[in-house]
């Protein structure tokens, strides 16, 4: 199983510059989008819709946020939408698809940049999310949590990280946050089981230049369940393709749906 997670910015501006040509080449069972400024109603064409994937999307109530998607080649048990508080739900940040033998989510934190009243509020998530994560644990099935987590785990995953340690995303409670969801509470970075390699980047804050340099950071992830620990076969970044700000994350999974 192929998993992708991409971070649009904006799904019509990924289109425009080929995303849906480049995403039906990887072979992928199951595309997890998030990010994007646009509703279903919007998105109903033949461009939004490639041959031979089903596609499933939750709306943000206000233009102004996310809207995830998935977009898979089996068709779902089931959709969930929502984690049943108001921060994502209003803003259409979570939709969960289940399979048989896994469930796989899209999924986007809010980014504290922009003052310290959203950097609250990007805190609040987090402990409603990790909430989540908990009860999940009790579940008998395996999940697969797709998306841009807006946090970059160690000095590893930020360029010029010593600089940045008093910024959102790279803020101590934020980093205990991650190290707790990897660590105590046994979920698995699926990238860095596979993949040890330093500069590995999935964002970056000043497109080209930033880019040229790779100085960058990661924040998009694919977070499992522990049983899914040795299913992981192969994880990769794109940096071949420019859709957005953020690469697509590709990650290969010894499982069937």
């Amino acid at each position: 199983m192929r998993v992708i997670t991409f971070n649009t910015q904006g799904i019509e501006q990924a289109a425009d510059k080929g995303f849906f040509d480049w995403m039906v080449k990887q072979d992928a069972d199951v595309v997890c989008l998030q990010n994007l400024k646009a509703r279903e109603y919007q998105l109903d064409g033949d461009r939004y819709h490639p041959d031979g994937y089903h596609a499933y999307f939750f709306d943000a109530f206000d233009e102004g946020f996310s809207g995830v998607a998935i977009y898979t080649r089996h068709l779902p048990k089931a959709i969930m939408t929502g984690l049943g508080f108001e921060q994502c739900d209003y803003q259409g940040r979570f939709i969960q698809a289940d399979f048989d033998k896994v469930s796989v989510s899209s999924l986007t934190v809010p980014s504290g940049l922009k003052s310290e009243e959203a950097q609250a509020g990007k805190l609040e998530y987090l402990e409603h999310f990790k909430n989540h994560l908990k009860k999940t644990l009790r579940k008998r099935r395996d999940f697969i949590f797709a998306g841009t987590l807006n946090i970059a785990h160690k000095p590893i995953d930020l360029s010029n990280w010593y600089v940045n340690q008093k910024v959102s995303g790279f803020l101590i409670e934020e980093r205990a946050w991650m190290d707790e969801v990897v660590g105590e509470m046994g979920y698995v970075d699926a990238f860095r089981e596979v993949n040890k390699a330093e500069r590995q980047y999935t964002w970056w804050p000043d497109y080209n230049r930033a880019w040229t340099l790779n100085e960058g950071a990661r924040l998009d992830y694919q977070i499992t369940t522990a049983n899914l620990r040795k299913s992981i076969k192969g994880a990769k970044i794109d940096r071949d393709h420019r859709f957005s700000e953020h690469c697509p994350l590709i990650i290969d999974y010894a499982v069937d749906l």
